[in-house]
């Protein structure tokens, strides 16, 4: 199992809570400096794919600080948008930016598990994740959750780097993920673990088809694979009937 501390010998759960609380300040602007602002771009192509489906209530799981709910609300007319995350230092910024957006009456953060989802079953007409399926500590366990509390027809639209198998993309992928990215990351977060974690959580994850047989695996059909920017992510999407 690949975790942020290794010699911690804490969970993975709760190395990845410590983790985020750790870099929470950081954390946007790491984002869009690293991506070079595509992963903006990323967010709406996965928002997109909910269009058609007009979902009303929805769930974005390891909301972090809410930049998936955010966009979420801006693309579509939902009538709510709940998030959910671990770390209590990523929820806090994020409700300052809902807050700031005037957005409070539609998105609503709230600390929680993403393997323990507190909302009832059949409860929600979406769910989204963007890049955190692979920080569950049980993968299976956090899918069969989004599962069950989703409805009869809902749809789940889930984000995640994945591993360009192209060259040269790949070669210069990986130069990036191993060398660049670590050293920026630590340099800037101030967190000596948290980008050296990110390319080794992104290598071990089970990226393309090994992803969609662990969907179909906890219930999901119609399941599909939409890779972005040479497969350097990919948006995974499937329903619950």
């Amino acid at each position: 199992m690949t975790t942020p501390y290794k010699d911690s010998g804490d969970t993975k759960k709760n190395q990845i809570e410590q983790m985020f609380d750790n870099i929470a300040p950081r954390y946007d602007f790491l984002n869009h400096f690293l991506s070079v602002g595509i992963d903006r771009l990323w967010r709406r192509k996965a928002i997109s794919l909910l269009k058609k489906d007009s979902p009303q209530i929805i769930l974005d799981v390891a909301t972090g600080t809410g930049d998936f709910a955010i966009e979420t609300a801006r693309q579509l007319k939902a009538e709510k948008i709940y998030g959910i995350d671990i770390s209590a230092g990523m929820i806090e910024i994020g409700r300052k930016k809902i807050r700031k957006l005037n957005l409070s009456n539609i998105v609503e953060l709230s600390k929680g598990d993403s393997e323990d989802i507190k909302f009832d079953s059949y409860s929600v007409d979406a769910v989204t994740v963007a890049f955190g399926v692979r920080n569950f500590e049980n993968l299976e366990k956090g899918l069969s959750e989004i599962f069950r509390v989703l409805k009869k027809g809902g749809k789940v639209v889930i984000l995640e780097f994945s591993k360009p198998k192209r060259f040269p993309i790949r070669n210069v992928y990986k130069f990036y993920f191993k060398r660049i990215l670590p050293f920026c990351g630590k340099i800037i977060s101030k967190d000596n673990s948290a980008y050296t974690y990110l390319p080794n959580s992104v290598n071990n994850f089970p990226d393309g088809i090994s992803f969609i047989e662990i969907l179909e695996k906890c219930g999901f059909v119609e399941t599909q694979i939409k890779p972005l920017t040479a497969g350097i992510s990919t948006i995974y999407t499937g329903y619950k009937r």
